[in-house]
């Protein structure tokens, strides 16, 4: 049997919960874009900001397996979530405002169906396959 993390056979959401994933990855960018409309924050550094996240595909150029890990790494809410504490521990609007923006990036990938990678290939998500078949 191969290793799940290589193998997006079966390892895909599908019917009813790939439908509610997608649905909670709305719901995140939703509240992430009121949020931060609310936090008063520029919206340039929004604007300049809410792709960013995508740079972590440049890990791809190591290869599937090291590209998979650096994308799931920051698409991953944990960091946007542990940095969104340490805004609030601090004091910081400036951090909350990354993590706002973070959060809303992923939220969007996920309800644009851009899912967690596995080593097979960037075009293989725990969402199901993108692009092309």
């Amino acid at each position: 049997m191969a290793n799940a993390t290589e193998t997006p056979a079966g390892g895909a959401a599908i019917g009813a919960p790939a439908v509610i994933l997608r649905a909670e990855g709305l719901a995140v960018f939703g509240v992430g874009v009121i949020a931060y409309s609310a936090l008063g924050a520029s919206w340039w550094l929004f604007g300049a900001l809410i792709l960013a996240p995508d740079l972590s595909m440049a890990g791809y150029l190591a290869g599937p397996r090291w590209g998979a890990l650096l994308y799931n790494a920051v698409h991953s809410y944990v960091g946007p979530a542990m940095l969104g504490a340490a805004a609030y521990a601090l004091g910081s609007s400036l951090a909350g405002a990354l993590a706002l923006i973070w959060a809303t990036h992923i939220g969007l990938d996920r309800a644009l169906g851009y899912g967690l990678k596995y080593t097979a290939g960037f075009a293989f998500t725990h969402l199901g396959r993108i692009g092309r078949s």
